[in-house]
């Protein structure tokens, strides 16, 4: 008898070829049998009227620190998402010295928005110093599985200490760097990432920034001997600074046979033309033999902040990033109140600008403490600033002095917001769907969803995607460009990871504030809608019924 069979779904199986009907057996973790009529199993599972898809797989994100006191990664399962690839943007958790430790935590909480209290309480470093001893710690407690890179950053903080952040390695550290990258991908990661935009809590770049390109090539050398692929953050904000990424890329991969990703490409009517000629960038580096994948969220990016906290909205208020900064909150209150007139100001310009190739996207209220601004929930701010006969700052500070700076307040839609264009953009076979950066902004971005919106909007609303199509642009896809072994695909001898969801109805649920962290403080979590069933190796982990299964720990290291 088989362990599970999922009885009579439209098997879509990940390779963009039209679905059919008929039944997925799996035994031992493994998938068996697609398609037909399959034995009996210990558990079955009745998937008529749904989808049976291969598990989504999520390649950019900041999962590293939530693994280490979640296992199953919430949100990410019940949005399909059964392999993720934590440690981008050049920060994993390991290799770091302990002497290191909090230099890279204010760095990591920083950049991935992550409460000061959620990360000490959740991170204990049980696992040492290096990166087979972190992967060693989550093998077991793994509720799904993890493709992890190991972060330049990081490889350059352990090699070069302090002077990481101050020039360039020397040619000995190069050859230090270059063989801890080689210990790393020994013991399992999938790649390294690095960045080109990060900056640390002092405003200063993180140690990625301060490579010479000989040291890139050098550590792309080992990549390419061990089969690993490089992701870069690149200047997203600059098409034209994006082009000379790509050109860097296609030189890196042609020179050291590697795949190469960047992330992410945003559609903005603020650059009409930007997107056509990175696609040309792309396409010329391909001409010439280079493996550049650019990465493509399906989603505008919302960003909730609220001013009693540092957020990534205010790195460019150095005012507000004072005030937020104090930790005392009646002094906070007493700074807010004395500099009035430059937080109105930086507040002014701030909705005033373009957000370089972005868009400006909106202020809007999204949650009050006081009942008298009730009212106030969901309008934008520049309709009560219009309404009050004052400025848009104004208007932000008095309500946020009214509520003692509680106020959460939310920027919409930078980015993505022509969706057309942006269902052309993701039709494009040189590009796959990534960037989500779930685990990440704690608090701040609505960082989840992609797969459902992908569905809802692209295939449903747009038509810019068949729902085949679709599945294969989260599947086999990432699969084959991570070189992410046995996943990605319904077929025997594969993984048996899989997803059964309602073609209909799967889409971006309801957002909530989830306290789910350790630590004080809230995140902001889009739920998803339309999936019935997550199954990770074998084991069903999550249904809509049931919710998570207590102590699903079927989760692997994912092998390049």
């Amino acid at each position: 008898m088989l362990d599970l069979v999922i009885r009579d779904g439209l098997i879509v199986d990940g390779s963009g070829l039209p679905g059919r009907r008929g039944d997925v057996a799996i035994d031992n973790g493994i998938i068996v049998g697609v398609g037909g009529r399959a034995a009996a199993g210990r558990r079955e599972i009745d998937a008529s009227g749904r989808v049976v898809a291969p598990g989504f797989i999520d390649p950019h994100t900041h999962y590293d620190a939530q693994l280490c006191f979640d296992p199953y990664a919430f949100p990410a399962i019940e949005h399909g998402v059964t392999t993720v690839v934590p440690g981008n943007c050049s920060l994993s958790l390991a290799p770091l010295r302990v002497d290191q430790r909090d230099t890279f935590s204010r760095m990591f909480r920083l950049i991935e928005e992550m409460p000061e209290a959620a990360f000490d309480a959740g991170v204990d470093w049980r696992w040492g110093e290096s990166f087979g001893g972190w992967l060693d710690a989550l093998t077991g407690n793994l509720a799904l599985n993890v493709a992890p890179l190991v972060g330049h950053s990081v490889l350059r903080m352990f090699v070069m200490g302090p002077e990481a952040q101050e020039r360039p390695a020397t040619a000995d550290e190069i050859g230090r760097m270059t063989a801890l990258l080689g210990e790393c991908l020994d013991a399992g990661a999938v790649g390294l990432s690095t960045s080109f935009v990060d900056i640390d809590e002092s405003y200063r770049p993180v140690p990625s920034r301060w490579a010479a390109p000989e040291e890139l090539d050098a550590l792309s050398r080992v990549l390419g001997d061990r089969g690993g692929i490089l992701q870069i953050v690149h200047e997203f904000f600059n098409t034209d600074l994006t082009i000379a990424r790509i050109e860097m890329l296609a030189d890196l991969s042609i020179r050291h046979g590697i795949t190469t990703t960047l992330s992410p490409i945003f559609h903005s009517s603020a650059d009409r033309g930007g997107v056509a000629r990175i696609l040309d960038a792309v396409g010329s580096a391909r001409a010439r033999g280079a493996a550049v994948w650019p990465q493509v969220q399906t989603r505008p990016i919302d960003i909730s902040f609220t001013l009693d906290q540092r957020s990534l909205m205010l790195l460019t208020m150095p005012s507000w990033w004072q005030v937020a900064s104090i930790p005392d909150h009646a002094d906070k209150l007493t700074a807010v109140a004395d500099r009035r007139q430059a937080l109105v100001d930086e507040m002014d310009s701030l909705a005033k600008r373009p957000n370089g190739g972005l868009g400006a996207g909106g202020f809007v209220v999204r949650d009050v403490v006081n009942d008298h601004n009730r009212d106030l929930i969901g309008r934008s701010i520049d309709d009560i600033a219009t309404e009050r006969g004052c400025t848009h700052g104004e208007a932000v500070l008095d309500l946020t002095l009214d509520e003692a700076l509680g106020t959460w307040f939310i920027r919409e839609s930078i980015g993505h917001d022509d969706s057309e264009a942006v269902g052309s953009l993701l039709a494009d076979p040189s590009v796959h769907v990534g960037a989500s950066d779930g685990g990440a902004h704690v608090g701040s971005f609505s960082t989840f969803g992609d797969t459902g919106y992908l569905f809802s909007e692209f295939v449903r609303t747009t038509g810019s995607l068949t729902l085949e199509e679709a599945v294969k642009k989260i599947t086999l896809d990432p699969a084959t460009i991570w070189g992410i072994e046995g996943r990605g695909l319904l077929a025997p001898g594969h993984a048996a990871d899989a997803v059964v969801f309602d073609a209909e109805r799967i889409g971006r649920g309801p957002e909530i504030a989830s306290d789910d962290f350790p630590g004080d403080g809230i995140r902001w979590i889009r739920r998803q809608e339309g999936i019935d069933t997550v199954v990770v190796n074998g084991d069903v982990t999550w249904s809509d019924d049931a919710g998570y299964v207590d102590g699903a720990r079927s989760g692997v290291v994912a092998t390049r």
